[in-house]
């Protein structure tokens, strides 16, 4: 019997099973392939949002690692297939084989054995089953089960589960006579055919993150020409888009990624002192989100299209919403083939959509861009009561080090919490997973996880209205340092005090101990 199991072969579970490869996880993956929603849900445009250098392992370049374009979604999959070659993690994989239901079968004994508020907790390996997982092969609808000593979950919040809008009675999705399709099932089509359910239609894409704005461009450029109809995007709730990662001249990297730069900011567990230059320092912190602000509106037409969002620039950074604009967005728009209507509320009428302003939009194709139900994927295959525990006490998953729900015994989240990079981000929660499976250092006792979960919560809170996204983009370095001290690592990873100071932290900095 395999001790580790792991569920999902995204960018997390590739980085889960590396770590954790002595221990010859077991990896299950729904798909016939690695990827994750790099695989599923992408469409031909998809690009990543940063460099190279800024999403790659710490001990695994790109190949072309200093061109300075963005990878397309095929280019990323390459690299994560050549990763996986490179250390040997894809016989691990059993492909196809998605698990539709978790059983947990240990006694109240490992339930102790992640803590309580007395002694310390580590999911130690206890020699025998505590969770049974029940696994469907190929479309199989015979089921056949698993046991394992320890899970890593790595399904993620976004693909699989489409999250639809609620409509008023008689006003749905049946009331359209059009189509109706959300952009999972955008990102299925090939090329040929996404093009032809846009070419010459009156498209409606509803939501304004990064999806819907890639989407509305590519409905564009299916519809140049005369023939061609223009895509209309309905926007509830603007977020800030950048051009490029430069600010007036200055990479973005000093405003938000080095130590200096995060040391204006919040952070848990932090000394009154810091509590008090934090206090201090706040009108800097907001001038620095003014300044960034100020470029944008500069560089970018958001105010003559109506995308200029009511809230600082911070907030969409500290909760992971900042993206890059497309070059030919508002080319598009200028030439009329995309056009932005702003609206909190709409639904459905036989022609097309209809708005709380009483005005109607008639249309043929309507293109719901509107997220995913991460969380509803989750506790369909959890079992009671740990799936009622999920979302308690604050709206989000408690996460210990964004990794270990202190509450869920002998189970791991990998990819679950979000930061600037979060291959980055899986991939350092995946080695302090496996030093903590490995027993190398002991968990605190749930009640302290809880606490500083909670102190982790409540800056976030503070810090943006959209913290439910349980971003850590602007305290990430201290997240990083206090898990390399439970590792027994240096904190501090540069080799100079300057370089400490003002050069940007990333995956390259945690590739050796010390």
């Amino acid at each position: 019997m395999a001790k580790v199991a792991i569920i999902g072969a995204g960018v997390s579970g590739i980085a889960a099973a590396k770590q954790l490869s002595h221990h010859n996880p077991v990896v299950f993956e729904a798909s016939d392939s690695i990827g994750g929603v790099w695989k599923s849900c992408s469409y031909n445009s998809t690009k990543l949002q940063s460099s190279r250098k800024d999403y790659q392992f710490s001990d695994f370049q790109w190949r072309n690692r200093d061109d300075p374009s963005f990878p397309s979604h095929v280019e990323i999959l390459d690299y994560l297939e050549s990763y996986a070659k490179h250390f040997d993690v894809l016989k691990f994989v059993k492909f196809n084989s998605k698990v539709v239901e978790v059983r947990f079968v240990g006694e109240r004994e490992t339930i102790e054995l992640t803590g309580n508020a007395e002694e310390h907790g580590s999911p130690i390996l206890p020699g025998h089953p505590v969770w049974e997982i029940a696994v469907q092969t190929n479309d199989s609808e015979n089921l056949k089960w698993h046991a394992f000593e320890f899970l890593v979950v790595c399904i993620g919040k976004y693909g699989d589960i489409p999250k639809i809008p609620s409509f008023p009675p008689d006003k749905g999705t049946e009331m359209f006579q059009g189509k109706v399709l959300h952009s999972i099932d955008y990102c299925k089509l090939d090329k040929e055919a996404a093009s032809q359910l846009l070419k010459g239609k009156k498209v409606v894409v509803v939501g304004c993150r990064k999806s819907a704005i890639d989407l509305a461009v590519e409905c564009a450029e299916a519809n140049q020409g005369p023939e061609g109809q223009a895509c209309t995007m309905v926007v509830r709730t603007p977020h800030w888009t950048v051009p490029h990662y430069w600010v007036w001249g200055l990479p973005f990297f000093l405003f938000y990624s080095t130590r200096a730069s995060q040391f204006l900011h919040e952070r848990p567990n932090q000394s009154i002192l810091k509590t008090l230059l934090c206090y201090l320092l706040s009108p800097m912190r907001r001038g620095v989100s003014k300044f960034i602000e100020s470029y944008l509106l500069w560089k970018l037409p958001l105010q003559k299209y109506g995308l200029k969002p009511d809230h600082p620039f911070e907030e969409d950074y500290a909760s992971c919403q900042m993206a890059i604009m497309p070059e030919n967005f508002f080319t598009e728009a200028d030439k009329g083939n995309i056009v932005i209507k702003r609206a909190s509320k709409w639904w459905f009428w036989k022609e097309g959509i209809e708005f709380d302003d009483n005005t109607k939009m008639e249309a043929d194709v309507v293109i719901l861009a509107t997220g995913y139900d991460g969380k509803k994927k989750l506790k369909s295959i959890l079992p009671e009561p740990f799936r009622s525990l999920i979302e308690y006490p604050s709206g989000i998953m408690p996460l210990y080090r964004g990794t270990i729900h202190p509450l869920v015994p002998n189970m791991a989240f990998v990819g679950y919490i979000e930061s600037v990079s979060n291959l980055h981000t899986s991939e350092l929660r995946s080695m302090w997973l496996a030093r903590l499976v490995d027993e190398k250092f002991k968990l605190p006792s749930v009640e302290n996880m809880l606490e500083q979960i909670s102190r982790e919560t409540e800056v976030m809170r503070r810090t943006s209205r959209f913290y439910k996204r349980h971003c850590i983009s602007t305290f990430s370095i201290n997240h990083s340092d206090a898990m390399c001290e439970e590792m027994g690592w240096n904190s501090w990873r540069k080799k100079s005090w300057l370089s400490e100071a003002f050069s940007p932290y990333g995956s390259q900095d945690y590739g050796h101990e010390n």
